[in-house]
């Protein structure tokens, strides 16, 4: 007899929904965390993310406004202020997910997790360890940002470090090109600080659709911020008034912080995993087949740990998923195609579907591109200098739209139905069929020819 049906190494969003939706279905079910309740994304991710780049949002909208009739009144910003509302969310949010666990008879455990056995589980904590078995074991540990081996680095900050300045710098140096670091870079540039964003690539946002990467640099260099590609940093000095990044080609910039955002790693060290069998790929992740199950057959993993997509949407359907597959005999998996997603850069950009390059080696001349590029009417007596961007991808021999792109106010609210589009099948046919709402940003989806 075990002491769990279910238990839980991680409460982030994909061990959260899992753990939940189990005890649903009626499963005994403990969960362990060393941390927080809430993971990445609740904690030092999305959540607090998104609160900030609203923050940094205001400094355009002030200036904005004028070109509306509103008075040029001086607007300062407080960093404190910001920090501590900040703070006060995420508690607020953190005790909801464990009300929410409360609820479904969930017992959370504030220990480190480590497997002893295929169905033992060591907890340790500041008062020391305990044992417990578990019929079934998720592994939901999600991931961390890893750092390259440069001269310096122990002098770099990863973004879960940003989230807790007490009092920003003047000046910040974001290295990294992905989603993380565009948003980081947007959101400093946006509270006054002076940003500088370092990518070793010939652009920004790999994976995405080029000519949607091209437009987000330019709107980023129009707005003040130094974008420098097919640069790198090979070592980082400290000062005495900050800290000198010394550059290929003999390049060096002087900089007050130092950002990585050059990728994450699966969560994974020190937890006994390859011990009691389960294979790991060379970057730590867990091998898993469809149904989320490792190679030792009653322990699984979720989320980011697997190598997948690193969204928080896709952990919390994985965690579903496997819910039902193992407690409700529901064998259930994830369809991968076609998941909408959101850069929260300035400006934003929605996506969902194959990016135009991705498309042209799926379907070659049987792509067609309609794009529209237009100033929005927001900017219009604003007299910002900020071009949207729109674009989708037909596949000529069935007319089905095979991708959607869009850089610009509101993308990702308007991503959200493209996707759905785009899930059901729909073809340019029935996006020209469709009335378009006027005047809005989303008609041009559906006014291309």
């Amino acid at each position: 007899m075990y002491d769990y049906d279910f238990f839980v190494i991680g409460a982030g969003s994909g061990g959260v929904r899992a753990s939940r939706m189990a005890a649903k279905y009626g499963a005994k079910v403990g969960l362990c965390e060393d941390y927080r309740v809430g993971g990445t994304c609740v904690i030092r991710g999305c959540v607090p993310k998104k609160l900030f780049v609203y923050a940094s949002e205001y400094s355009s909208h002030f200036k904005d406004g004028l070109g509306f009739g509103w008075s040029s009144s001086d607007h300062s910003f407080n960093w404190k202020t910001l920090k501590i509302n900040k703070d006060n969310e995420v508690n607020r949010l953190e005790e909801l997910y464990r009300k929410n666990l409360d609820n479904h008879q969930v017992e959370i455990i504030k220990a480190r997790g480590k497997l002893i056995d295929k169905h033992t589980v060591e907890l340790t904590d500041s008062r020391g360890s305990s044992i417990l078995t578990a019929s079934k074991i998720l592994i939901a540990t999600g991931s961390w940002p890893s750092y390259p081996c440069i001269p310096g680095i122990e002098y770099a900050i990863s973004s879960n470090e940003v989230f807790e300045f007490e009092e920003l710098p003047k000046r910040i140096t974001v290295v990294g090109g992905g989603y993380i670091a565009v948003e980081m870079a947007g959101i400093f540039n946006g509270l006054g600080v002076e940003t500088s964003l370092i990518y070793r690539g010939n652009e920004i946002l790999r994976g995405f659709d080029l000519e949607i990467r091209a437009k987000l640099r330019e709107e980023m260099l129009k707005k003040g911020i130094d974008v420098r590609i097919n640069e790198e940093v090979e070592k980082i000095v400290k000062t005495s008034d900050g800290y000198l990044l010394n550059l290929l080609n003999n390049n060096e910039l002087k900089t007050d912080c130092i950002v990585y955002a050059t990728g994450r790693k699966a969560n994974t060290g020190n937890m006994g995993l390859e011990e009691v069998g389960i294979k790991l790929k060379a970057n730590g992740d867990i091998y898993v087949d469809e149904y989320y199950r490792s190679t030792v057959d009653n322990i699984f993993a979720v989320g980011d740990v697997t190598g997948g997509m690193q969204l928080t949407p896709i952990a919390i359907k994985e965690g579903a998923a496997l819910a039902a597959t193992q407690f409700n005999d529901t064998p259930t998996f994830v369809n991968y195609d076609n998941i909408p997603t959101a850069i929260f850069s300035q400006p934003p950009i929605g996506t969902v579907g194959l990016s135009e390059e991705d498309a042209r080696d799926r379907y070659g001349d049987n792509i067609q591109v309609y794009k529209s590029e237009y100033k929005s009417m927001k900017f219009t007596l604003a007299g910002r200098d900020e071009r949207s961007l729109i674009k989708i991808l037909v596949d000529c021999k069935t007319d089905k739209v095979v991708g959607a792109h869009m850089i610009g106010p509101d993308s990702a609210e308007i991503i959200q139905g493209m996707g759905i589009a785009i899930k059901c099948g729909a073809t340019k046919a029935q996006f020209d069929d469709t009335v378009a709402v006027h005047p809005s940003s989303a008609e041009e989806f559906v006014l291309m020819k």
